[in-house]
């Protein structure tokens, strides 16, 4: 007995001087699962920030592309046995992106890693959940598919674009909110001739959520998509004359949905001094050219993915926290429940 003791108290001392986690064995054995996080080259300097929050050092791995264009993973540390976790945004290029978390989870597959989870603070090609016109892919549930077929037991991801990805993954998927956070950025800022805006009806229950927090009234932007850079406004919903808009939106990408919104609200009266919040900021095609034209107060935006220069006031809101947090419980099958009220 004594000796059983002596191992069961070196187990802890060891569990405790490292990021390790006791998981009950076979005949209530103890055994000791490694946590270790993997960063893509898409996240790697949020992945590090997170890496020091968990007391981690990020598992050693190398990415290279060959001269033909072919990507090669190769892991330096081993994760054998490990709770691994692989941190990577699939944000432009997607498919690169997108391509290295599925070699790294294969290849962590491959080197005897326990357990797999991809956390993703953009997910990529979530807008492609349905065919509009019958005769498309649906790129959502195909990169869902793709995931899971590279070993991974579960995806984590932030704001997803729409929550069918839940129904359109066979594997679990952890809902994670940077709206808490962009919240309290964003209220400072505020007074009571405010309003908060969405700019289409998709984000309208969005709006509600930051409306509700902040007391502020809602108006909503009617929109047409007529291309992946155009948009039609037809009208806006709400008392908006006279004062100043609160844009929110769960993405931004070429700035085609802010810029009709901003015109087609300063036509019926609002203020022109606007602030645009959103969880991810893509900045892609002509968003710089839309944004510069525009009378901007500020833009606030998450670190989900590389955000560039903007002409106008940035204000950056980290996620590792929350995704410290998030992978703490996962690693530790803690409850989820309370993490979207984290700030």
């Amino acid at each position: 007995m004594s000796d059983d003791r002596s191992v069961g108290r070196l187990a802890r001392e060891f569990a405790n001087s490292c990021r390790v986690q006791l998981r009950p064995g076979p005949g209530g054995a103890q055994s000791v699962v490694t946590l270790s996080l993997i960063a893509g080259s898409a996240s790697h300097e949020l992945a590090g920030r997170v890496a020091h929050l968990l007391g981690l050092e990020l598992t050693a791995c190398h990415i290279q592309r060959f001269p033909d264009s072919e990507l090669h993973v190769e892991l330096l540390d081993s994760v054998r046995g490990s709770d691994v976790f692989v941190l990577q945004s699939t944000s432009p290029p997607a498919e690169q992106h997108l391509l290295e978390l599925l070699l790294i989870a294969d290849a962590c597959r491959r080197a005897g890693a326990g357990r797999l989870t991809a956390v993703i603070p953009y997910f990529g090609y979530a807008r492609q959940d349905r065919r509009a016109h019958g005769r498309e892919a649906v790129g959502a549930r195909l990169v869902a598919d793709l995931i899971q077929t590279s070993g991974f037991a579960r995806i984590a991801a932030v704001d997803v674009h729409t929550p069918a990805i839940e129904a359109l993954a066979s594997i679990p998927v952890e809902h994670l909110s940077a709206v808490p956070a962009l919240i309290e950025a964003v209220r400072p800022l505020c007074d009571e001739r405010a309003t908060v805006v969405a700019p289409d009806l998709g984000a309208a229950r969005l709006a509600d959520r930051y409306a509700e927090s902040l007391g502020l009234p809602v108006a909503v932007v009617h929109k047409t998509r007529i291309s992946g850079e155009e948009v039609r406004v037809s009208r806006v919903t709400g008392d908006v004359a006279g004062r100043w808009p609160i844009i929110v939106d769960d993405m931004v990408s070429t700035g085609g949905t802010i810029e009709a919104a901003y015109h087609a609200l300063t036509a019926v009266g609002c203020q022109a001094y606007a602030v645009v919040v959103t969880t991810h900021g893509l900045f892609v095609g002509s968003a710089q050219e839309r944004f510069q034209a525009l009378n901007l107060r500020s833009v606030i935006v998450t670190d989900s993915v590389a955000v560039p220069e903007l002409p106008a006031p940035l204000r950056i809101v980290g996620l590792d926290h929350t995704l410290a947090e998030a992978i703490r419980r996962l690693n530790e099958d803690r409850s989820m429940a309370g993490l979207l009220e984290l700030r």
